[in-house]
């Protein structure tokens, strides 16, 4: 369990640090947040449409914290509430699928020291939302345009699963060569010539609402068989989450900052491959992807997508492709940067230190699960057995 809940509840008033800082919600601290963000480095689910689409399909209870110094906003942390059996505990907005996450911060601020700026941010939502007993800042991205995450403590462990990506120095062809690139690029001829025996092949990037709407509605069905086929929960079953990202990618393609996009792969007018990015800093991360297997021409739509969206990173100037969190096979195939993210967990009275304590339990195991080879099959293959599969 993190300690820095004991430190923090010590270390009295935000104002002996020089801080300032205020909770606040509702439409006039959305506008506030797209305002601030629009010269701030943060993450994708910090994005001002990330978090105001969640709050109008998912969660209406989002909160921000921001701090000041001096009079100047130095950060936004958008939050949503949840309960968790003790009480509420405050979250990144999107829960599960908020990955990476980054407080907005303001580009060239000079921020004080993470412990400082923890107590600040405890002391405002302590006084200003008495109902919170935690919060839970998990999957903390550590750096994004080259400013550390303020909010990853001395002690803050580290997340379960890691996050993979691929360099992408030097272009695609470059990339390719430090990634058994002939290898990859006969198999991609392979895919590409059995996908053409069942009609024409198509791979493109969503531009119209029309193209997002269709590619997410495949996704939603390709990932509902997935995830039975697994015996896994499937987080993006709900209308409301469904809602949720189709409006976050039709307002990308609305404003026109292409903040989130859609790649899909079609073959014979069927979408068999769909991955859905965010575009933060110089990084092009997939924030989720989906395939339909065909088991009777023994193709990879998902291999043939993830060449053909690499591909268009570097095309497009991206530096880095990121997998997100997750350690799979695939990913493995390209990856040449281990990302390790964080949590942080900061207790406001006792019931949060008592959930600080059983997250903090539940994240050893997980980790030491996923670490061992062995434990991690067996586990996948009890969840297969559970639910009949």
């Amino acid at each position: 369990m993190v300690d820095a809940a004991a430190r923090i509840h010590d270390s009295g008033p935000a104002g002996q640090a020089g801080l300032s800082a205020r909770v606040e919600a509702g439409p006039d601290a959305h506008a506030r947040h797209a305002a601030f963000c629009r010269n701030a480095f943060h993450g994708p689910a910090q994005h001002p449409s990330w978090v105001s689409r969640w709050a109008a399909h998912v969660n209406a209870d989002v909160l921000f914290v921001t701090v000041s110094a001096g009079g100047d906003e130095l950060l936004r942390l958008p939050l949503e509430t949840v309960p968790d059996g003790l009480g509420r505990i405050a979250i990144a907005v999107g829960g599960r699928h908020a990955n990476g996450n980054f407080p907005a911060v303001a580009k060239g601020a000079v921020l004080p020291e993470p412990t400082a700026l923890a107590a600040a941010i405890a002391t405002a939502v302590r006084r200003d939302r008495p109902d919170i007993s935690l919060l839970s800042l998990e999957r903390l991205q550590p750096a994004i345009g080259g400013c550390a995450n303020p909010l990853i403590l001395p002690d803050s462990p580290t997340s379960p699963n890691v996050a993979l990506a691929v360099d992408l120095a030097g272009g695609f062809e470059a990339t390719l060569q430090r990634h058994s690139g002939k290898r990859k690029r006969k198999k991609h001829r392979s895919n590409e010539r059995k996908f053409q025996e069942q009609g024409d092949v198509r791979v493109y990037c969503a531009r119209t609402a029309a193209e997002a709407r269709h590619l997410l509605d495949a996704f939603f069905t390709v990932k509902a068989a997935r995830f039975a086929s697994m015996g896994i929960q499937n987080v993006f079953g709900s209308t409301e989450v469904q809602r949720f990202f189709h409006d976050l990618f039709a307002d990308a393609l609305a404003d026109g900052t292409g903040n989130f996009v859609l790649h899909g792969l079609e073959v014979g007018g069927t979408v068999r491959a769909v991955t859905g990015s965010s575009l933060c800093d110089d990084r092009m991360i997939c924030e989720f992807s989906g395939f339909l297997p065909d088991e009777t021409t023994n193709t990879s739509p998902g291999d043939y997508l993830f060449f053909e969206t690499i591909r268009w990173a570097c095309e497009n100037g991206f530096a880095v492709h990121d997998f997100s969190v997750g350690d799979e096979p695939y990913k493995r195939l390209w990856c040449d940067i281990e990302t390790v993210q964080h949590d942080t967990l900061i207790a406001l009275n006792t019931r949060g230190h008592v959930s600080a304590a059983v997250q903090s339990g539940a994240s050893a195991l997980k980790r030491t699960v996923k670490n061992s080879a062995p434990l991690w099959a067996a586990y996948k293959a009890l969840r297969r057995m559970r639910n009949g599969n």
